[in-house]
């Protein structure tokens, strides 16, 4: 993941790097930013700064109590310090950061840390301590933590993975989130920790687990054909207005059991970029769904490589 991966807004909000030291009238208000806090411990300027000396910073700089948005950037050597280090500085400052809504966790480039280097943890701690948090995302596989949890207010869950833990993505299924609205996971790659399979998708694909999901994203996978195929029965469709299955290993196969399966003209836009379609397939999911004003995305079509597989398909990303 490159720079133009870093994270640009959230809930709404553009992502405002904190610098410490600044001066109030060069910053914006409290409330008017997602604020990301990071810390290089290459950069000299950070040399000796820890992240919860760049946290307490800027605690003291803004009133934390208007604080809407938070971006959890580099916190040192992430492979040596997991992200409970500055999930808990956070969780402690829940009695401070009273309006805080949205939390993403991991918001490294490739320089910084590859995706599957990104050292997680329980990050369902945030939704304990913060029960009026709408938006949660995460970035990075490794050693994450989702242990069912009940929460009322969450409507967005997104999970960027260069292989998502089948645990974790069990641990998402049995949870109670009645709002949420959009659900975003990156499956990933076994190779990189996503021993996830089809099966383990059944819960949502049933339709009753999330009565008010209306995005749905299941990307990034090698798996992207089982899913397609999957999808092309599952009941959830019938509630959701945007369906994304991109970023995968999907060809023609997956699609034409897509486009066979349950009707797709419902929705409102279909992601499929980055895709292994052959030019004929294209034109027939472009036919069977533009015409009803379904929004379809074939952007990024991939040839095979040879040694990766007997189909040499590949995910966007992995390592």
């Amino acid at each position: 993941m490159s720079d133009a991966d870093r994270l640009h807004e959230l809930l709404g909000l553009p992502a405002v790097d904190f610098q410490r030291g600044s001066k109030g009238e060069d910053r914006p208000s409290a409330g008017a930013a997602a604020w990301r806090i990071s810390v290089d411990p290459y950069a000299s300027d950070d040399a000796n700064v820890t992240w919860e000396d760049a946290f307490n910073a800027f605690l003291e700089a803004v009133d934390p109590s208007d604080v809407e948005a938070l971006i959890i950037g580099q916190w040192g050597e992430t492979y040596e310090q997991t992200s409970a280090y500055p999930i808990g500085l956070v969780v402690a400052a829940a009695g401070r950061l009273t309006s805080l809504r949205a939390v993403f966790v991991g918001d490294l480039t490739a320089e910084e840390a590859e995706i599957s280097w990104i050292e997680q943890s329980d990050v369902t701690t945030l939704l304990t301590a913060f029960p009026d948090l709408t938006h949660l995302g995460v970035r990075g596989g490794t050693d994450v933590l989702f242990p069912p949890v009940k929460h009322a207010s969450l409507r967005g869950l997104t999970m960027e993975s260069g292989g998502l833990p089948a645990e974790a993505l069990r641990g998402v299924l049995d949870s109670e989130l009645p709002a949420l609205e959009r659900l975003d996971l990156w499956l990933g790659v076994s190779a990189y920790g996503g021993d996830a399979v089809v099966p383990d998708l059944a819960p949502l694909l049933a339709g009753s687990r999330f009565p008010r999901l209306r995005h749905l994203g299941l990307r990034n996978s090698e798996l992207q054909n089982e899913i397609a195929a999957a999808i092309g029965s599952a009941p959830v469709v019938a509630q959701l207005r945007s369906l994304d299955l991109s970023n995968g290993t999907l060809g023609d196969e997956g699609a034409a059991a897509l486009l066979d399966g349950q009707p797709l003209t419902h929705l409102t836009s279909l992601d499929l970029h980055h895709h292994f379609l052959t030019e004929a397939m294209e034109r027939r999911v472009l036919e069977a769904l533009e015409p009803h004003g379904v929004s379809v995305d074939l952007s990024g079509r991939c040839e095979p490589w040879n040694g990766l597989g007997p189909e040499g398909r590949y995910t966007a990303v992995a390592e």
